[in-house]
């Protein structure tokens, strides 16, 4: 059963202003520890293709928050939440501390996609519960 759905388009360029104006600390607060080490390899490799990983790990975040109905609230933080890869490059949602806990009460799993483009990313978030 469907529970929410969140999604979320950003403008690369917005990002990459704020990753600037912030000395990149910004990478630093929104990636969880598993996210920022794979940031940390692309952005080394070509700075475009890490800038779009951060814009889409953030987007997927912006998505989630959405779909799970609190935003940017208690249990949800920027880094209690992960968009990994499969082996396939599949992404998926790893949740840890009180967001863990929380969805597991409910019962609730969330999937996840991405993409982006030159200038733009998106993430969508669907929701749901077991029966």
């Amino acid at each position: 059963m469907v529970v929410g759905i969140g999604n979320d388009l950003l403008h690369i360029e917005r990002m990459v202003k704020t990753y600037e104006r912030t000395g990149g600390r910004i990478a630093q607060r929104i990636l969880g520890p598993q996210e920022y080490q794979v940031f940390l390899a692309r952005k080394e490799r070509n700075h475009k293709r890490g800038m779009a990983y951060l814009c889409t790990r953030f987007a997927a975040k912006e998505a989630f928050s959405k779909g799970i109905g609190l935003g940017m609230r208690y249990p949800m933080t920027w880094q209690s939440v992960q968009t990994l890869n499969e082996p396939s490059g599949k992404p998926y949602l790893r949740y840890s501390g009180a967001l863990e806990q929380w969805m597991q009460e409910r019962q609730w799993e969330a999937l996840v996609t991405i993409t982006d483009e030159i200038e733009l990313v998106s993430a969508v978030v669907i929701v749901t519960k077991s029966e």
